[in-house]
């Protein structure tokens, strides 16, 4: 695979590292001047000071929350999860929302989420009248039971 590409697009910016051998998302850093005080339900959008040119079409990056962050101090992505598209060369910036009932202050630096690159299908798409049957078919949330 090609590599990642990242650019600074601020002489702050911490580029992104893996914290284990094993890891597979890179830490992503708040590039910040002065710190963030998130109040409980606010969201916010952290810039990173980087930008990142993905090793082809059929790579996302996907942004994901930090688990510490989230489990125990109720910092969460504001869209689940982010998607970085194969041509957005853009700053990577990351929405968070404080979902504690308690400030949360994000520092200059500070580990704020974590970039995962993954394959991704390009399919065509075909419209169809219907569609293969299956043993579950249009069951949806708890149909295969508990």
């Amino acid at each position: 695979m090609k590599a990642l590409k990242i650019k600074r697009v601020s002489d702050k910016a911490i580029l992104p590292r893996r914290a284990t051998e094993g890891s597979a998302g890179m830490d992503l850093s708040a590039c910040l001047e002065e710190p963030v005080t998130i109040a409980p339900g606010e969201r916010v959008r952290i810039p990173t000071g980087i930008a990142i040119g993905l090793p082809s079409k059929e790579t996302v990056g996907l942004v994901y929350a930090r688990s510490g962050m989230a489990v125990r101090d109720g910092i969460a992505l504001t869209n689940g999860v982010g998607v970085i598209d194969s041509d957005y060369t853009g700053e990577i910036q990351v929405g968070l929302i404080n979902l504690s009932k308690e400030p949360y202050t994000i520092n200059p630096g500070q580990r704020i989420a974590q970039l995962v690159v993954a394959p991704v299908l390009l399919p065509a798409i075909e419209e169809v009248e219907d569609l293969t049957e299956t043993q579950r078919g249009s069951g949806g949330f708890g149909s295969t039971g508990r």
